[in-house]
């Protein structure tokens, strides 16, 4: 059994919580104590010295302050008891007071107080509260324990999910981790393939060492062969001064090398010898210089179909793909989306300043019904993009992208019957409507002609204009 600790929240206790009574009075101290005794600990701080510390008490999990206890009036107690509050906001504060002011309960609430009583306090009353107010809070630090435990089992190096499909990568990651040998990771676009070389380079003994990324298909070929291999003062037109390549930056450390496929085959020659050799040359340079470096590249493409069709080189496909990683894309590890959803959510909840959201479930089976051709990026997006556009506390079916919402059964029925339910009749008298409109239309406003378009008896498409006004 593990030994309970500071960090786990689950521990269980006949003296479970522990408070402070800071009062002058010892008759009001030795009341509470008598009464807290069979659930509470309970501390008394008279002075300053013992206030301070109670309050770097670390196991405490709330204080009874009585305001006339401080200074020469209650609105010394409540600037004391604000001060507290800034300093743990973690506690339970309560205060009591035998001022009869009217404004007090309100200036302790703003000051920081959960619970306010008046003189003389029902101490069985108070425990209650106290007992109801502390249980509360363990079982939100316990929910809050169990997910930050489960997001652990479920997360590798910024990498999210528990499925087998991903723990297999975590495998094969921690696998190459260590060595040099070069990586070529695959998957469709979105999965998170950068995600995946920064894990290995993370978990290996490069990771303190220069990490270069450069995407291959975001220069032109002439760009892309400077900043591959740089280039001495005066190799061309606007070389003012040398420059060291991605290459040479990467002395020591790691390349990764993005869409790797979309380099046309002067380059894709050139990098095979700095890889034969483990040498560069820059451009208009003379000599070369020995590199230390681990490479890891990525693709979307079918590197074998592309060597077959002589689009990219056979040799160095074979230097590049030493050990391969497949990164299976969303739509393979519907039990990730949850937790992606879960982080997302999490993630720009906080980034944006808005208090966190819970996501219906509804919106969740939407989401984990959907095929995901953009992955884990699109994911993304949608969550922040719901997140930025509700102002509410929940995450609902109706604040999601159409595309989604077409997707599913789930999502038919959440689009039919919104979370607060509709007028049945109502709805039923409004689809009526729409079509006896569409025919009258269509007939040119006679009854007859549009009773027929809708294979009705003409007597009965009357009476529904009548009814419904039309």
């Amino acid at each position: 059994m593990d030994t309970p600790n500071r960090s786990d929240p689950r521990i269980s206790s006949t003296e479970r919580y522990s408070i402070a009574i800071i009062t002058l009075e010892d008759q009001t101290f030795r009341e509470m104590r008598r009464v807290f005794a069979t659930m509470f600990r309970t501390t008394l701080a008279s002075t300053e010295a013992q206030i301070k510390i109670v309050i770097d008490d670390a196991e405490l999990q709330g204080i009874v302050l009585d305001l006339e206890s401080i200074g020469n009036e209650p609105a010394d107690g409540i600037d004391v008891l604000r001060e507290m509050r800034r300093l743990r906001d973690d506690l339970i504060m309560v205060a009591i007071t035998g001022s009869t002011d009217p404004e007090l309960s309100l200036q302790a609430s703003q000051a920081g107080a959960d619970h306010f009583f008046r003189k003389p306090v029902d101490c069985e009353q108070l425990r209650g509260v106290l007992l109801q107010t502390a249980e509360k809070r363990a079982l939100q630090s316990e929910g809050r324990w169990l997910l930050e435990q489960a997001a652990r089992r479920s997360a590798f190096c910024g990498l999210i999910g528990g499925s087998e499909a991903m723990r297999k990568v975590y495998r094969a990651i921690d696998a190459v981790a260590g060595s040099n040998a070069s990586v070529v990771i695959r998957g469709e676009s979105g999965v998170g393939k950068e995600l995946v070389a920064q894990a290995i380079v993370q978990s290996g003994e490069r990771r303190d060492q220069p990490y270069i990324c450069l995407n291959c298909s975001a220069l032109p070929d002439a760009l892309m062969e400077s900043e591959l291999f740089g280039y001495e003062r005066g190799a061309f037109t606007g070389a003012d001064m040398a420059k060291p390549g991605m290459i040479e930056l990467a002395h020591k450390g790691t390349l990764f090398l993005d869409e790797i496929t979309t380099l046309n085959h002067a380059l894709q020659s050139k990098l095979l010898r700095v890889l034969q050799e483990r040498s560069i040359q820059r451009l208009g340079g003379r000599t070369t210089k020995k590199i230390d470096f681990r490479l890891i590249t990525a693709t979307n493409d079918d590197l074998e179909d592309m060597v077959r069709r002589g689009q990219f080189r056979e040799d160095l496909y074979y230097r590049i793909n030493v050990v391969p990683i497949f990164v299976p894309p969303l739509r393979e590890r519907g039990s990730d989306i949850s937790l992606l959803v879960e982080h997302f959510v999490r993630l720009y909840c906080t980034a944006n300043h808005k208090p966190q959201k819970q996501v219906q479930l509804d919106v969740m089976e939407i989401l984990e019904h959907y095929s995901w051709p953009g992955n884990v990026r699109e994911l993304e997006n949608v969550v922040q993009r719901v997140v930025l556009m509700s102002d509410g506390p929940s995450i609902t079916a109706y604040q999601l992208p159409q595309q989604l919402l077409s997707s599913t059964a789930a999502s038919q029925q959440a689009i039919l019957i919104p979370e607060e339910g509709l007028d049945f009749d109502a709805e039923m008298d409004r689809i009526q409507v729409a079509y006896l409109n569409a025919a009258l239309r269509r007939s040119g406003g006679k009854k007859s002609a549009a009773a027929k378009l809708l294979r009705i008896d003409p007597q009965r498409m009357k009476y529904l204009c009548r009814k419904l006004g039309l």
